[in-house]
């Protein structure tokens, strides 16, 4: 890995956006295409074949308790995927591990087994195709197997090697070549994740150090906890801040339509993940008949997995997670998409440096993204791309070609899981 520190864009800022009202754009355009007069950045690999898919374990236990409404966090985890050529260029990805908490022993082994041989020796004129290479060979085996979110998970790491190669080809940064418009902003305004369901009072006087004016409480842990924290948080952050509350699919449906109205009169602007099982028709009843906005997504697999939740008022937000969806590929099919439809996209991240500073990227190049998620808690995995983050709520878009960010050995050596 190359041994500097994260890069940053230029620091212009921009005034915050209401998270809670869908998206006005109808662009959707894609990567390579002109928009304004702007030149388009062609989007291609260097002509030269894959020789080498390598995995990069990086493991580290949390400094602080993290919960979730159906397990704990036991560790904090970066998967790293490098994809290098015949003509030495190397790329740079990562996968979603984070749960269970032997995820990485599969994902290494799909990526070695699976994935790797369908690479090495072709050579692919841009990472959509190599992705649909990928895809069609290995959703049929996630199908059978009854695994496509690992699959999904997989190829989402390879992707976004490639496309840190096809951007660095093109002495870029990501946020250029993936433009929907012609006005990439620098900045982007953040909220606050992973408040709750302890250290809310604490969490949020961290965010509030940092000028956030939004963040997201986690809620599931019962009435009482849960009423508590959103009430701490609002009276540390004050009126104005925006509030949003995440269930990680903690609830039946008799059981949010029972729980969302006190979430509704404490003023949470959206609700995420509601439901077990996130079924489209549930969440458009919960959201008829409470009148709270819903969001999710984090847990689709694939555009196509996202038709059903465009269709009505139900999920106003949706959140395709870039190491989980399918990568950078798949993202711009889903911008595209809610972009026909009027929703907000606003990508679901939880991760490491890699990820953060794509997504980072990716939420920059389209007019549809409001908002990007900051998981507020400490994360030694992310350090290179922990400098992307202001002091007044927002998040600076790296401009360097690539991702923008480079990752520290000496650093993360001591992280790292013996592969064998």
């Amino acid at each position: 890995m190359r041994r500097t520190s994260a890069a940053v864009g230029n620091t212009a800022a921009v005034p915050p956006a209401r998270p809670d009202s869908p998206s006005t754009a109808t662009d959707g355009v894609a990567p390579g295409t002109a928009t304004d007069g702007v030149a388009p950045t062609p989007v291609a690999l260097p002509d030269a074949p894959v020789t080498a898919v390598r995995c990069r374990v990086l493991r580290a236990r949390p400094a602080e308790d993290i919960a979730m409404s159906f397990a704990p966090l036991t560790h904090r985890v970066m998967l790293l995927v490098e994809v290098e050529l015949a003509d030495g260029s190397v790329g740079v990805g990562e996968t979603w591990a984070n749960y269970p908490s032997w995820a990485w022993r599969e994902r290494v082994a799909t990526i070695r087994e699976g994935v790797a041989p369908l690479l090495v020796g072709r050579r692919f004129a841009d990472p959509a195709e190599a992705h649909h290479a990928l895809l069609r060979r290995l959703r049929p085996l996630g199908r059978q197997w009854g695994a496509p979110g690992p699959i999904h998970q997989a190829v989402s790491g390879v992707d976004l090697a490639l496309w840190d190669l096809a951007a660095r080809h093109a002495g870029v940064g990501l946020t250029r070549l993936l433009a929907d418009h012609p006005d990439v902003r620098a900045e982007l305004p953040v909220y606050g994740s992973s408040l709750g369901p302890t250290g809310v009072a604490e969490t949020a006087q961290r965010c509030a150090a940092l000028g956030l004016t939004a963040v997201k409480v986690k809620v599931g842990f019962g009435t009482e906890t849960d009423l508590a924290n959103v009430r701490t948080a609002r009276t540390v952050l004050g009126d104005d801040a925006q509030i949003f509350a995440d269930a990680n699919q903690a609830w039946s449906l008799d059981e949010a339509l029972a729980a969302t109205p006190a979430l509704v009169d404490l003023g949470v602007a959206w609700l995420e993940e509601p439901l077990a099982g996130d079924h489209p028709a549930e969440l458009a009843e919960l959201a008829r008949r409470t009148g709270m906005p819903l969001a999710t997504g984090e847990n689709l697999y694939g555009a196509a997995a996202f038709a059903p939740y465009l269709r009505g008022d139900g999920v106003r937000i949706v959140q395709p997670d870039l190491s989980k969806v399918g990568g950078i590929t798949e993202f711009l099919a889903v911008r595209a998409a809610a972009a026909a439809t009027g929703h907000t996209v606003n990508p679901h991240l939880y991760n490491g440096a890699v990820a953060t500073a794509a997504t980072v990227c990716a939420a920059a190049a389209t007019r549809a993204t409001r908002l990007v998620e900051w998981d507020i808690r400490s994360n030694p995995l992310r350090a290179a791309a922990d400098a992307l983050l202001t002091d007044h709520g927002t998040v600076r878009v790296p401009a360097r070609p690539g991702f923008g960010v480079d990752l520290d050995p000496d650093q993360l050596d001591r992280y790292e899981e013996q592969i064998p």
